[in-house]
């Protein structure tokens, strides 16, 4: 067998290839994510501040007031109002509640008129917002985001926050 080149195994060629190819042309785009179903579309309530959230975030650490609007199908708060609703009538109180806002309202007394966070609503207490803070995530990334005096809207397991950054 002097003379003859050892025969490499057949995949060899082919796995050669693939490299060459896989590493030729410089770093391919990442794929785009598909879009949005009909039904997550449906699903993305219209009441949700999606521009603030998809910002990025503009702190670590802030202060912040809310308004906590519930609904029948959620974790209870004990509120009454969020019992006697669901979540359309919920986007619709959140909505009301924004216009008196964005008309000059008080943020202070639209808590403790609407809030059905009773902790907050009685007291005007603010919450701090920082990584580590022991609050829902979607508060926390609003939080985050909002610049001082901006109102924003997210939407956690127990409803509608309306938040304003006050720090």
């Amino acid at each position: 067998m002097r003379g003859t080149a050892p025969r490499l195994p057949a995949v060899l060629p082919a796995l050669f290839l693939g490299i060459a190819l896989g590493c030729g042309g410089g770093a391919k785009p990442a794929p785009k994510p598909p879009d949005p179903t009909t039904e997550e579309q449906a699903a993305r309530s219209p009441v949700v501040s999606w521009d603030i959230l998809a910002r990025e975030p503009v702190t670590n650490e802030s202060e912040v007031k809310h308004i906590l609007i519930g609904w029948s199908d959620l974790q209870g708060s004990g509120d009454a109002r969020a019992a006697a609703r669901n979540q359309a009538q919920a986007e619709q109180e959140v909505t009301a509640i924004l216009e008196k806002l964005k008309a000059g309202g008080n943020f202070e007394e639209a808590m403790a008129a609407h809030s059905e966070d009773q902790g907050s609503a009685s007291s005007g207490v603010s919450f701090h917002v920082s990584p580590s803070a022991s609050l829902v995530i979607e508060f926390k990334q609003l939080g985050s985001r909002l610049a001082v005096d901006e109102i924003g809207v997210c939407q956690s397991q127990f409803g509608f926050h309306i938040i304003k950054r006050v720090k």
